[in-house]
């Protein structure tokens, strides 16, 4: 019977969803500006009677953390929100997290939209944000929402999070769980295409420095140019990425061409058309599995590079500087017989009357902190997909948010269980 109520009120409720999610978008919710989109988030929650907790990180306190990572002097006007439903008591709890902070729009040209107006067209909501992740938020407070308009009370806890910071590193999340939220079990509906992700790959950002020496143009036979170097340093991280991903056997990772990318997304040198570089600056990122240490990751990549003097002699006088700096994401794994990922299975089954899929994840996400640092089993799945997520007209299903929303619905009446009290 309830089931057939939750569908109900969810078709009922459709266009309120849309509305919420359309809001949510409209607020520009770049790093160091989430207080608008934040503020929608927290007039929702009072909306639906939870308690709300809602305060800006202390970056003193968490500087002293190893996990601890930002680009920021500060967080003010940058507030972390997060919102219980208390249940009845004697059932699990769970923990329901999501970002609130979105990547920049990028080259306005390429959009066929403006970013940040939540156009809604051919069943879609269009927006920067509105899959990764705005779109999975919503469906976790429809969720919420229809649970308690249909009077069904829970055993076990609910907590809803919002958190700042996840783009670059997860400062907002560590924040929760240095303030000593717990659960029995985490759910992140980032962008999977509702594909359950029991295992997250770590990732960080590197620089590298490869050197030359200069010359000019005319006579660059008496220099050496590192930008020519700089082709063998990539080499040589390909071959590290084809060594890393021949040791991935898992298969979670069997649908994945690349289960541990090492990509060069920057790179600067050289300072006049006519002179030699003597310099050339590459930064990237390098995935960590779920299973590695990102110290390990990083010795690996160190003694890579220090084998350049083998097969060229100038790296041994001119050896490549290595610098580890900005994000990083620490990586996380949870057995795939854990029971929550079974409840999680039996809710998705429920409404898409078929077996999901699990795989192990690209990309990072904040799902490592929760099971490193709090040992809690923590599983991403959610609306929405990669493939549209920090691209130009990026949108969302508005079926597939409705649907998730379902799913989570279902998967709360079962993990944390329904009260006799209902």
């Amino acid at each position: 019977m309830k089931v057939k109520l939750l569908n109900g009120w969810l078709k009922k409720n459709r266009g309120n969803a849309v509305k919420l999610l359309q809001k949510l978008i409209q607020e520009r919710s770049i790093q160091g500006q989430e207080s608008s989109a934040q503020a929608v988030v927290i007039e929702a929650c009072r909306e639906l009677g939870m308690e709300i907790d809602i305060w800006e990180p202390d970056i003193k306190e968490m500087c002293s953390h190893d996990n601890f990572v930002s680009t920021r002097e500060n967080f003010h006007d940058s507030p972390n929100v997060v919102a219980i439903w208390k249940g009845t008591g004697g059932g699990r709890s769970i923990i329901l997290n999501g970002h609130i902070d979105v990547v920049p729009e990028g080259d306005l040209l390429q959009w066929e939209c403006d970013p940040y107006e939540g156009k809604v067209q051919d069943g879609k909501v269009f927006g920067r944000g509105s899959t990764d992740m705005k779109g999975g938020n919503v469906s976790l407070l429809l969720a919420i929402n229809a649970l308690k308009s249909m009077g069904v009370k829970l055993k076990g806890d609910v907590i809803f999070q919002s958190v700042i910071e996840e783009e670059s590193g997860g400062a907002g999340t560590l924040a929760t769980i240095l303030r000593g939220y717990s659960a029995d079990a985490v759910l992140i509906p980032e962008p999977t295409n509702m594909k359950i992700f029991p295992k997250q790959q770590g990732s960080m950002w590197f620089r590298l420095k490869v050197k030359g020496r200069a010359a000019h143009g005319g006579t660059r036979y008496e220099g050496v140019s590192a930008l020519e170097k700089s082709i063998l340093v990539i080499g040589k991280i390909q071959e590290l990425e084809t060594k890393r991903n021949e040791r991935v056997k898992d298969p979670l990772y069997k649908g994945i061409p690349i289960p541990l990318p090492i990509n060069i997304g920057k790179v600067e040198g050289g300072n006049w058309p006519s002179s030699v570089p003597d310099l050339v600056v590459l930064e990237g990122r390098i995935g960590v599995g779920p299973e590695e240490k990102l110290v390990d990751v990083k010795q690996e990549l160190a003694s890579w590079m220090s084998s350049l003097s083998e097969t060229d002699s100038w790296f041994k006088s001119h050896p490549v500087e290595l610098e580890w700096f900005g994000a990083q994401w620490v990586p996380g794994s949870v057995e795939v017989n854990h029971p929550f990922i079974k409840s999680l299975e039996k809710a998705y089954t429920q409404v898409e009357k078929k077996q999901p899929i699990l795989e192990a994840s690209p990309w990072g996400t904040d799902g490592g902190l929760f099971t490193q640092l709090s040992g809690i089993p923590t599983v991403v799945c959610g609306p929405g997909t990669t493939e549209v997520a920090h691209y130009p007209n990026e949108y969302i299903s508005i079926e597939e948010m409705m649907k998730a929303a379902e799913i989570f619905a279902n998967l709360l009446m079962d993990w944390c269980e329904i009260s006799d009290e209902t």
